[in-house]
């Protein structure tokens, strides 16, 4: 097989050892975490610009053993560093020293490790990786031990904070075998962290040992953090009696939303001991007086409170009542990371409010509300991915109810949104006529769900021969209750992990459902109405960047990307051109703008530790990396475009959050105005995406509407038996405004 068979082959292997730079470096190494603490005068201090010196003196330890400890957190990395997993040890590690050696005032470590702590409170973990790898960098060059435990305490903090709990525990581990000089800053927080994890898993017996542990070794102004996060579980596991008096013998914390994250738990205990109407009185009182400055959300979870107050108290309609008017709340308040609730041990997540609402409006019969709830959770859910860190448009909040999108619809049109729910899948069919909700035979619980979604999407990778037997039979799970007849234009809401699975090669009636119905992928139904609202036919004006010139020793290079691109290039005559050297950032970032066709055939990688980070691998300038990220994407105004095509590997792939939305290029793109785009989910092949993208774009040049042009190109490649099986034609999803045309 040719070096650049496949997008993306050399890079995958170089990220996987390259990236541990990046993911394990998210966190802090301020010393007590429970409470901000800045770092020691002596270790905040700027090391002369440009020395050649790693950072502060090594630790007394004797030489020998610092030797021994230095080499063994390398073997540790390496380790690490060999799991399937795009996050790596080993990376960090490399990118840490790259990273240092560009610092033009280079800084001691513990500096390094205190504005990672800043940036992990303030959710912002990619960046927090990439200055705890520069303290990780000293660390392991001066053999300080000192700075390396409370380096691993800080990154298990920030991975827990992410919702990477696999790491969090791996470099909690590691912290706990160094130390330092006072103990109870790395073993209280560590033990804490592993507990967290645990808590996180239901695993809350293992989850309360690790509690002890951690309130045995944590300093007294920690030790309080420990004990309310210790309650939380204890009531999870349903020892109720010692949860009553670990919270009465708990102390008033002088924070007041510490205070408030306090009275939830007390609230949660009182449900526990099935005292629905204790609760509610509390709940009540907590809804009246919210904390100031940010009186929305805390308001928000009292709400919570009162609606499961009042489901226990077996009133139905009241509990929906309440969950409403939560949900109005949480569309008032900011959009921010709150480090206090998982300090606390509660590990709120907003979207199981969405969910609870969904499932007691669908109990109540009332499809249309449960559909509505569903819309509104996907525009918080972008709001919270993004959590205020780059400013997005707030029309992007804002759903469109389900009449209002039924009058949108033509009598072709057939929208499908599906919701995860933890123990079951729902879905509603949505035309002209109305909206109602599916009866699935099974049950699909979210879990399963996934498993079902990683196996397939795994058979495919591996160009399976038994990938079209399952694909039959997810087709008539997923498919076949759905009712929707050949022929109609389908637009597909998926929801958690059917965000990762290729509707358009599930099989029903013998078919594969691309050469059943036309179809398109929408993150939200009411972003793709707004879309095609606006931008029904656009110029024939094309700008493409192709192969990039990228440093082999991070990325194949991309000839037939090169070849696609000249062959898109003769279906729209003046089409503006940029290869290696000048398919740039710099010529992106100044054309795109006013471009209507923007096609990109490049490498591309997702970042699972914070999907703002990912990356198109434009060309390196002046011998730098100088790479497209996702959130340079959502900073730009692309209203003006009419669809990006990403010509990339897994160019479509981000993390779920919150069972809920892909954050990543998918999200980015839309937000910051492009009407349609395509993005993969898999490594593609460069001949088949060739054919496919010649096709595409010859149909658009021809005014065919885009859910034509696609539904062509991939059953193009589909027709050819050397590239038949999925893998070479299903990677590609078409997502947004799926009405395009392209005037002639």
């Amino acid at each position: 097989m040719p070096r650049a068979a496949f997008r993306f082959s050399g890079l995958a292997i170089l990220w996987l050892g390259c990236s541990l730079a990046c993911t394990t470096a998210s966190a802090a190494c301020a010393p007590d975490t429970g409470a901000s603490m800045p770092a020691s005068p002596q270790h905040a201090q700027v090391a002369a610009a440009g020395a050649g010196d790693a950072g502060p003196a090594a630790s007394a330890a004797a030489p020998d053993a610092t030797q021994a400890a230095t080499q063994e957190a390398r073997e540790v990395l390496a380790a690490i560093g060999r799991l399937d997993d795009a996050d790596t040890a080993l990376s960090m590690a490399t990118e840490g020293a790259a990273l240092y050696q560009q610092e033009k005032v280079k800084l001691d470590g513990y500096a390094y490790c205190s504005q990672a702590v800043e940036l992990a409170e303030r959710g912002e973990f990619r960046e927090s990786a990439q200055a705890a790898s520069k303290a990780l960098h000293v660390a392991l060059q001066t053999g300080n031990i000192d700075l390396l435990g409370k380096a691993y305490r800080d990154l298990a903090i920030a991975f827990s904070y992410a919702g990477r709990l696999e790491r969090a525990e791996q470099f909690a581990t590691l912290a706990l075998k160094y130390p330092g000089t006072d103990p109870s800053q790395v073993n209280g927080p560590a033990r804490k962290t592993l507990g967290d994890v645990r808590t996180r898993q239901g695993r809350y017996a293992e989850a309360i040992a690790y509690y002890d542990q951690a309130r045995e070794a944590s300093s007294p102004r920690f030790r309080p953090l420990v004990e309310a996060s210790l309650a939380n579980a204890l009531i999870l596991s349903g020892d109720l009696a010692r949860a009553r008096s670990t919270l009465d013998a708990l102390p008033v914390p002088a924070d007041a939303a510490q205070q408030a994250q306090l009275q939830r738990t007390r609230g949660r205990l009182l449900l526990a001991e099935n005292k629905p109407a204790e609760a509610l009185a509390l709940y009540q009182q907590l809804a009246g007086a919210p904390v100031s400055g940010d009186e929305g959300f805390y308001r928000a979870w009292a709400l919570d409170g009162v609606s499961k107050s009042e489901q226990a108290l077996g009133r139905d309609a009241e509990a929906a009542q309440a969950l409403d008017q939560a949900i109005d709340q949480f569309d008032k308040a900011r959009a921010q990371f709150r480090s206090d609730e998982f300090k606390m041990g509660l590990f709120s997540d907003l979207q199981s409010v969405f969910e609870r609402a969904i499932a007691l409006h669908g109990k109540l019969g009332q499809a249309s509300q449960a559909f509505d709830i569903s819309e509104r959770s996907r525009a918080r859910a972008l709001l919270d991915a993004v959590a205020g860190r780059v400013e997005i448009d707030k029309g992007e909040a804002v759903a469109i109810d389900a009449k209002s999108l039924q009058d949108m619809l033509r009598p072709d049109e057939t929208v499908v949104a599906f919701h995860t729910l933890p123990d079951r899948l729902l879905a509603w069919v949505l035309t002209r006529e109305g909206v109602r909700e599916v009866k699935f035979p099974v049950a699909l619980p979210r879990a399963d769900l996934a498993r079902l979604v990683d196996a397939y999407r795994d058979a495919l990778i591996r160009v399976s021969p038994n990938a079209q037997a399952v694909s039959d039979k997810i087709g008539q799970l997923l498919l076949a209750p759905l009712g929707v007849p050949a022929g109609q234009r389908l637009v597909i809401v998926p929801h958690g992990p059917l965000h990762y699975l290729p509707f358009q090669a599930l099989r029903l009636d013998g078919q594969y459902l691309i050469e059943r119905n036309p179809m398109s992928i929408a993150p939200s139904i009411s972003v793709a109405a707004r879309l095609a609202a606006r931008t029904p036919t656009v110029a024939p004006q094309l700008l493409a960047f192709g192969n990039p010139a990228i440093n082999p020793e991070v990325a194949d290079p991309l000839p037939g990307a090169e070849r696609e691109v000249h062959a898109l290039a003769q279906q729209f005559p003046g089409a503006t051109l940029f290869f290696r050297e000048q398919a740039n950032k710099d010529n992106f970032l100044r054309d795109a703008p006013n471009a209507r066709l923007v096609h990109i055939a490049a490498h591309a990688m997702a970042d699972t530790l914070d999907p703002l980070h990912s990356k198109v691998l434009l060309a390196d300038e002046n011998g730098q990396p100088n790479y497209l990220e996702a959130k340079d994407v959502l900073s730009m105004r692309l209203g003006n475009v009419a669809m990006v095509a990403l010509s990339a590997c897994e160019s479509g792939l981000g993390r779920v959050e919150n069972g809920d939305e892909v954050l990543g290029f998918t999200r980015s793109f839309l937000s910051a105005g492009t009407s349609t785009l395509l993005a993969s989910l898999w490594p593609v092949s460069d001949a088949a995406t060739e054919k496919l993208m010649t096709t595409l774009y010859g149909d658009l040049a021809k005014g065919e509407e885009v859910q034509d042009a696609m539904r062509d190109a991939q059953r193009a490649v589909l027709a050819n038996p050397e590239t038949a099986h999925p893998y070479y034609w299903a990677p590609f999803n078409l997502i947004g405004n799926w009405r395009l045309q392209v005037g002639k």
